[in-house]
């Protein structure tokens, strides 16, 4: 018999802890008693450690049953960092890594084998694992089992069956999001209907939940970003394509950030992980196969671009935020047309499957749009009540932090109530609501409900309106979901009491997102074009080319070369008050920030103190493109001295179309060395001369440049190019 000491005992040698965290030793004792344990512990409450201990304290080999490669990856890096012989069996090994692993574990080396389901599957693992001395099989992210799971497959359904043959082992299954519904469809896939059930509260304190209109999202993610300088994050797309996209985008606005999704190569794929790991990257933007197992505790915020398919996978993905305990940010952007779009990738798969799936989507919507506590919200949906008093008094939501509006909800619950009762406790909401509002359709006539007392009574407010009020019903509790009828609203004696001695209660009016009609309005971004229009502070356009000519004679450079008068426009629309966003104004770059920023930046602050002026307004962000990958392009021939004519004709471009896009690299802070090129088609004295003119010159413009040149036989590309060779010389 294992005594609990010596398990604090190997807690402290193995990994260095004192004490164990919530039900983490009873668990581990119930295991070890050779007993069936069901585990619902949230993301980051450190579910790992109740399968890897109870492994370290017995003879043979734990199988530990998991749906991703990175996940195992993981998990077996660190075991094996604590000095623990961990191991892996899925589709990335050789025959000969498979058989070496095959080897240590009947040899009875390896404490801990993960196993990918699709691996288990096949039969001669089966008759491996017949072999090999297995302790137990922890089945995790079991929710996996329940196709009302956020994430179902059915290879999960057959674990059950391959762990019959392996002889009579005891199974711990663990999940960190199962509805009531999810959790009674685990135990009965799994036979485990008589299991010790540990739960644990699925409330996360230090998470922030807030969600945001998706408009002007590309402004509103920048803005957050710069805000959030230096700490970890992910932001989740539902697609590859905007995955990829957004990467590029925030990438250019100066922001550390890589991809990840499924169709990159596992290489890229590893690398982009390790580095975000390792902190070498700050924000992942991923799709939701980034992120099941990552044992990262200091992410700082967890972002989604677009809406979950369902509330349980918003849960778990909003849990990778704040495990260490510290802050953790939960931000959606929200519009009802990404509903509408998940719901069209919905529309072939099966029936049942597709009911399924609108329910969940219903579910998400009402999260999203309702102006109740979000925490309690989120709480209620996995079946545990939350007094929103708490987060109230900590503002630990969007709902909960900024006033939302109330009314008098007392007639209105009572119609509800009454309306389940009327109808006997066997219907769903849209049917409740049908009745309430004096549908005329069939189904509702159909069942005799237009005969009721309470038919039509609501009939002067529309659907969503009464939609609100049935979920606010059920949220105070006076209703409840019934769990073998999904769907299906039953009353509480809470409900009952109410009914008769019915009292005042207060609703919260739903929040409004009519107006946020497209997936991606970017109407309120300014383009390099606006920011640099008529709209800039003339007084400090006036005091920053005022300090740009004293710069100039200082460094005895004409003033254009300092900087040029675009971009003096557009930092007078922004303000830029730091060195990363002086970077991001159009025609400046890092390299003229670090030559010349630091007094521009000087004025800029005491201008936007002086004057009261709020710079969270005039966060203006520059278009992810083909500029981007442009620069790249050019700035690597160029190292290679390839000829620019060959460069343009390899793009499809004129000479015109790449000087364009040499003099943006340029005019932006990027040396530029064309020498190699400049001297095939001009002397040395002719182009002394020419620099000479543009260090005495009062502007740049190409035209006056000409009239002065006009007996050298020289055409406007000539004097382009060597303006290109001046700036990068003088300017970079």
């Amino acid at each position: 018999m294992i005594h609990v000491d010596d398990i604090r005992a190997k807690l402290k040698e193995v990994f260095g802890y004192d004490k164990f965290r919530g039900n983490q030793e009873r668990i581990i004792m119930n295991i070890l008693e050779g007993l069936n344990t069901f585990v619902i512990m949230p993301t980051g409450a450190g579910k790992s450690m109740c399968y890897q201990m109870p492994a370290l304290m017995q003879e043979g080999t734990a199988i530990v049953i998991s749906p991703l490669i990175a996940l195992m990856k993981n998990q077996v890096d660190q075991l094996n960092a604590f000095g623990v012989n961990a191991r892996f069996l899925n589709s990335t090994l050789s025959k000969t890594e498979i058989n070496r692993i095959k080897n240590a574990t009947l040899a009875g080396e390896v404490k801990l084998l993960y196993v990918a389901p699709e691996s288990l599957t096949k039969e001669e693992n089966v008759e491996f694992l017949k072999k090999a001395n297995i302790s137990f099989a922890a089945i995790d992210e079991a929710h996996c089992i329940s196709e009302w799971g956020h994430d179902f497959r059915p290879e999960y359904r057959r674990i059950k069956s391959i762990i019959e043959q392996l002889g009579k082992i005891p199974i711990i299954a663990l999940t960190a999001t199962a509805t009531p519904k999810v959790q009674l469809d685990i135990q009965r896939n799994l036979h485990m209907e008589d299991a010790h059930l540990f739960k644990s509260s699925f409330n996360r304190e230090n998470l922030y939940y807030e969600v945001r209109p998706k408009k002007a999202i590309k402004k509103q993610l920048v803005k957050f970003l710069r805000d959030n300088q230096g700490k970890s994050g992910i932001i989740y797309c539902l697609s590859r394509k905007k995955v990829e996209e957004i990467a590029d985008f925030l990438k250019v606005n100066g922001i550390n950030a890589a991809p990840y999704h499924a169709g990159f190569e596992p290489s890229v794929r590893m690398k982009n992980q390790d580095d975000f790991l390792n902190e070498e990257v700050d924000v992942i933007v991923a799709t939701i196969a980034f992120g099941m197992g990552i044992d990262k505790p200091d992410v700082r915020f967890v972002i989604h671009y677009d809406v979950p398919k369902s509330l349980e996978g918003y849960y778990q993905e909003t849990g990778r935020a704040g495990r260490d305990g510290l802050e953790g940010q939960c931000i959606m952007f929200y519009s009802y047309s990404d509903i509408l779009k998940l719901e069209k990738f919905n529309k072939d798969k099966p029936v049942t499957e597709k009911e399924n799936a609108k329910v969940l989507l219903d579910e998400m919507s009402f999260y999203a749009e309702s102006a109740i506590c979000r925490r309690k919200q989120l709480l209620h949906y996995f079946g545990e009540e939350y007094d929103d008093s708490v987060c109230r008094h900590s503002s630990m939501c969007d709902n909960c932090r900024y006033d939302r509006e109330t009314f008098e909800g007392q007639e209105l619950v009572r119609t509800v109530i009454d309306t389940v009762a009327q109808t006997e406790g066997r219907f769903g909401m849209g049917h409740l609501v049908s009745v309430i509002r004096g549908s005329q359709n069939q189904y509702v006539k159909s069942y005799g409900h237009d005969q009721l007392s309470v038919y039509g009574k609501g009939s002067n407010e529309d659907e969503h309106f009464w939609k609100s009020v049935v979920r606010q019903t059920l949220l105070n509790e006076f209703l409840r979901k019934d769990i073998e009828n999904i769907g299906t609203l039953k009353l509480t004696k809470k409900g009952e009491e109410f009914l008769s001695k019915p009292y005042s209660i207060q609703l919260t009016k739903d929040l409004d997102f009519s107006d946020v009609d497209a997936s991606e309005d970017e109407s309120n971004e300014a383009s390099p074009q606006m920011a640099a229009g008529n709209s800039y502070d003339k007084v400090l356009f006036d005091l920053l080319k005022a300090e740009r000519k004293k710069i100039a004679k200082q460094r005895n450079l004409p003033p254009y070369v300092i900087i040029q008068d675009p971009s003096l426009q557009e930092m007078a629309t922004t303000y830029p008050t730091t060195a990363e966003a002086l970077a991001n104004v159009n025609g400046i770059g890092m390299g003229k920030v670090n030559k010349f920023g630091g007094t521009f930046l000087k004025l800029i602050n005491q201008y936007v103190e002086d004057n009261n002026i709020d710079i969270e307004d005039v966060v203006v962000i520059k278009t992810a493109g083909s500029k981007s990958k442009n620069k790249i392009y050019i700035i690597q021939q160029i190292d290679r001295k390839l000829d620019l004519e060959e460069m343009a004709e390899q793009k499809g471009w004129t000479m015109d179309q790449l000087l364009d896009e040499m003099e943006i690299i340029c005019f932006a802070g990027t040396r530029l060395n064309i020498d190699y090129y400049l001297e095939q088609i001009m002397d040395v004295e002719l182009q002394e001369d020419i620099m000479d003119y543009f260090m005495n010159a009062e502007s740049d413009n190409i035209d006056d440049a000409l009239a002065a040149f006009e007996d050298d036989d020289l055409i406007d590309e000539d004097l382009r190019l060597m303006r290109i060779k001046f700036l990068s010389e003088y300017a970079n």
